[in-house]
């Protein structure tokens, strides 16, 4: 093992086959330099830049994370996460506020952290080239963007994930396996635990080419590396043992119940689009195009400037990278197929930095500079594009409906959030003195508690709702219903409540579902009696 004073030539535990010669370039020009940097740019200033309003998943963490501290972790159990960016988050809104633009910035930040771990993950494998090929391809990656952009812990996980990797790079592939860095990956492994379950694949996957290396080490002293790795591993579970019994409440009563499982092929190819474009009209050729740079990164090496060599025994360069992303993949979709949970293209935060390397590592294997740079031009420009898109979007309805409700409402009015779901991000937009309550629980919409959900609401009775809603209101209140008939476990029972009331008083549509919205529905005021 050596590297040489640039990290340029690093040829740790297999980087570099030198029967062949390096798997690619590993000098930056300067115009991929000067791409990187525009795009760091740009990429900087999109993570604060959304104009969206917060959207259920973000108006419930935002809700959960200003309860008194000590509830946060009680309330989760009801959620369905661990507690730890609630509590970052708490802290955060503490000192900067509870405002959409305060609340988002803490992940903005997370995303900003991120770039320069980036930078080092690809310089270790591939020399400078890789390394800010890579910080381009995560500063404009419209993954990394929209969850740097979001109130949600997802930001804080592809850090996380990047800071995991240098760690156990460090230990296993560099030899320095020093107690202060197994110490590292034990907190950075529990710190992971501690933000989202998926971690737990992630981790699953490392333990397992851990004990390959203990079973089939290259040299001597990779066994002992392996070993003292797992052992770090092991600190990390036991530091998550507090939190266990929570998620296992959570697993037995929560669960996803807002969406049907996904295909491993269908989960994997909609995180495509969601790492490399977003879901504009031209995604699907995008990701074709990060497939095959996902492939040349795994396959390929450069030959000269004219020709690229495919190995199908894969390159050594970022093999294990490919490895531990694919085996969490895997084996958090395949669980969640089989134990018919649903699966959302954001739980592949975890693996984003292996993906990351292999599309970066697909450019460098072309070996033409100009052709190498007009490549990076071209992702570069499909990711910002991607990017834009993401910024752009208005991700809910329920800033206008709530604008709509401001507008119509009087004191001591009545609103019903029909299903509970819109409730969250619903509540936060109205401004106006009335009173809100969610289908079907009556309860304040600010939170929606996910336990026996589907049980629950299937033996709800959206008759006897609407009728409290009337005698609730008096004569001399409005009722205002926001309504969504597409919600999972709510078959019929929101038209119910609407055709219940509009049996008692004329109904007046205020606001028509902009389906195009991903959080969307209609706004219908039944006025007080004349």
């Amino acid at each position: 093992m050596h590297t040489t004073d640039s990290g340029s030539a690093a040829t740790v535990s297999g980087a570099d086959d030198p029967g062949h010669g390096p798997a690619a370039p590993t000098a930056a020009t300067v115009e991929v330099v000067v791409v990187a940097v525009v795009a760091v740019l740009a990429g900087g200033v999109l993570r604060f830049a959304t104009t969206s309003s917060l959207w259920l998943d973000e108006a419930l963490s935002v809700n959960i994370a200003q309860l008194p501290l000590g509830d946060i972790g009680s309330w989760l159990r009801h959620d369905g996460h661990p507690p730890l960016y609630y509590w970052l988050l708490h802290g955060w809104i503490e000192v900067f506020g509870s405002g959409d633009v305060a609340v988002r910035a803490l992940s903005g930040v997370f995303g900003l952290v991120t770039l320069p771990l980036a930078y080092l993950a690809g310089r270790r494998r591939g020399g400078p080239l890789l390394g800010w090929v890579v910080l381009a391809v995560v500063a404009l990656s419209p993954f990394a963007v929209r969850y740097s952009d979001e109130a949600r812990m997802y930001a804080m996980v592809m850090l996380l994930a990047f800071a995991g990797y240098l760690l156990a790079d460090d230990v296993l592939r560099r030899g320095r396996d020093g107690w202060g860095r197994l110490v590292g990956v034990a907190l950075v492994g529990a710190a992971l635990l501690w933000t989202h379950y998926w971690s737990i694949w992630l981790l699953a996957a490392a333990a397992l080419v851990a004990l390959w290396r203990v079973w089939r080490p290259t040299r001597p002293a990779d066994r002992a590396a392996a070993l003292r790795f797992l052992g770090a591993l092991v600190g990390a579970g036991i530091l998550f043992l507090p939190w266990l019994p929570s998620m296992l409440y959570q697993s037995a009563h929560t669960g996803t119940p807002w969406a049907d499982p996904m295909r491993p092929s269908v989960a994997f190819a909609f995180f495509l689009f969601d790492f490399g474009s977003g879901l504009y009209a031209d995604a699907g050729f995008f990701a074709l195009v990060t497939t095959l740079l996902l492939a040349l990164g795994l396959f390929g090496r450069a030959r000269g400037t004219r020709h690229i060599d495919l190995d199908l025994a894969t390159e050594p360069q970022l093999r294990a990278e490919a490895i531990v992303g694919g085996l969490t993949f895997l084996i958090g979709i395949a669980l969640a197929f089989v134990l018919r949970g649903a699966f959302a293209t954001r739980y592949g935060a975890v693996v984003f930095p292996f993906v990351a390397l292999l599309v970066a590592g697909g450019v460098t294997r072309f070996g033409a500079r100009w052709v190498r740079f007009a490549v990076l031009l071209v992702v570069c420009g499909y990711l910002g594009i991607g990017a834009l898109w993401n910024i752009a979007d208005t991700r809910t309805q329920m800033g206008a409906i709530g604008a709509a409700i401001d507008e119509a409402a009087q004191p001591g009015d009545l609103v019903i959030w029909c299903p509970d779901q819109l409730g969250p991000a619903g509540s936060r937009a109205v401004s106006a003195e009335v009173r809100q309550v969610s289908y079907p629980t009556f309860g304040d919409p600010a939170l929606v508690d996910w336990v026996d959900y589907g049980d629950r609401n299937a033996a709800s009775d959206p008759v006897a709702f609407a009728q409290r809603a009337l005698e609730e209101a008096g004569p001399d209140g409005s009722v205002f219903l926001v309504w969504n008939t597409e919600y999972k476990t709510f078959d019929g029972q929101c038209e119910a409540v609407l055709n219940t009331l509009a049996a008692a008083r004329p109904a007046q549509l205020l606001v028509e579902q902009q389906s195009t919205k991903f959080e969307h529905g209609y706004l219908t005021l039944f006025p007080a009696p004349a």
